[in-house]
């Protein structure tokens, strides 16, 4: 399985300086390939090749232990692997959000067709209101006007 890292990530990871990585590219000791402008490094086999063949650890009191090649290789294998799941999991994180997202965009449409039609419906009852009082204005009127002549007609026999 081949691990790519960009150019600068890989430089980071090895602690080496630009110009040393750029020299072993020259020298073909690190496989590489390139997309859209962007140099990519082969993790694994770069980085054991940037790596010397035995690596000393100097402890609290100062006792050393040499490292061979192989427990370097295994340990960069682990973090690779790290990091691809850590990357897996932020894919699947992007991917639930974007699923929420499309959730609450759909919900929030649907709360807009309500209000549009509860909104219409209070048009509807306020039209509806407006008309009923005209009428029982109306009607106020004719009774008003029914009682005065039925009081002109007592008071006039």
């Amino acid at each position: 399985m081949q691990n790519w890292l960009e150019f600068d990530e890989f430089c980071k990871l090895v602690d080496l300086d630009k110009d040393i990585v750029e020299d072993m590219i020259k020298r073909d000791v690190l496989t590489t390939k390139e997309e859209n402008g962007i140099t990519y490094i082969e993790a694994s086999k770069g980085a054991v090749a940037a790596m010397p063949k035995r690596a000393e650890i100097v402890l609290e009191d100062n006792n050393s232990v040499a490292l061979g090649s192989e427990f370097v290789e295994k340990t960069i294998g682990t973090i690779l692997d790290l990091h691809k799941e850590v990357l897996d999991s932020k894919d699947e994180t992007v991917e639930a959000l974007k699923e929420e997202n499309s959730f609450l965009k759909e919900a929030l449409l649907s709360l807009q067709t309500l209000y549009d039609e509860d909104r219409k419906t209070v048009e509807g009852l306020q039209t509806q209101l407006k008309d009923t009082q005209k009428e029982l204005e109306f009607c106020r009127r004719k009774y008003k006007m029914m009682w005065n002549k039925v009081v002109e007609n007592y008071k006039g026999s």
